[in-house]
């Protein structure tokens, strides 16, 4: 999830330092919403990991929320990004802290440590990435989205292979995202 996360905020980077997706006023008051309610849901990684599966499983859940509830209010290239990492998310859904037999778990199942982390990562890699785009700035080209957010440095982008295409609102900009 983090290096979907990571190649999802490296686009949206990438957008921002070409001019190619300019913030207006309400993606930029929407994405500080958002990353605060990211940032409240999901702590520091040690403050994380000493907490019980089901307290860490929460916390996902509700970062989930924060994210829907943004993506419900904004159209455009933020609703887009929001999309596309709710999608990256959605493993989150599945899991389940108490324990159930297959039988009747609706096929859910119990995260691994490793999974919560690496769920955990993404929400403050996301958090990382909206208070950017808050700012309508990027990194330097040479800056890991993840920075400051704990270990892990995603892979190149999948998603630098769409077309720029004008959108409804005028702006140039990529419907892919």
């Amino acid at each position: 999830m983090s290096a979907q996360i990571a190649d999802l905020s490296a686009e949206a980077e990438r957008q921002l330092s070409q001019h190619l997706w300019d913030p207006t006023e309400e993606d930029a008051a929407l994405a500080r919403k958002t990353a605060s309610g990211l940032a409240e849901a999901v702590g520091e990684a040690a403050a994380q990991e000493r907490l019980p599966v089901i307290d860490r499983l929460e916390h996902l859940r509700e970062a989930l929320a924060v994210l829907a509830i943004a993506l419900a209010r904004i159209h455009g290239p933020l609703a887009w990004y929001l999309a596309q990492s709710c999608t990256a998310l959605s493993p989150v859904l599945r899991w389940r802290a108490l324990p159930a037999d297959r039988q009747s778990s609706f096929g859910t199942v119990v995260p691994s440590s490793s999974d919560l982390a690496d769920a955990e990562q993404a929400v403050r890699r996301l958090h990382t990435a909206l208070t950017r785009a808050a700012a309508g700035t990027a990194p330097g080209a040479d800056a890991d989205p993840g920075i400051g957010t704990g270990s892990g440095s995603g892979s190149g982008s999948a998603a630098n292979s769409g077309a720029a295409e004008t959108g409804t609102d005028g702006r140039e900009g990529r419907s892919d995202i």
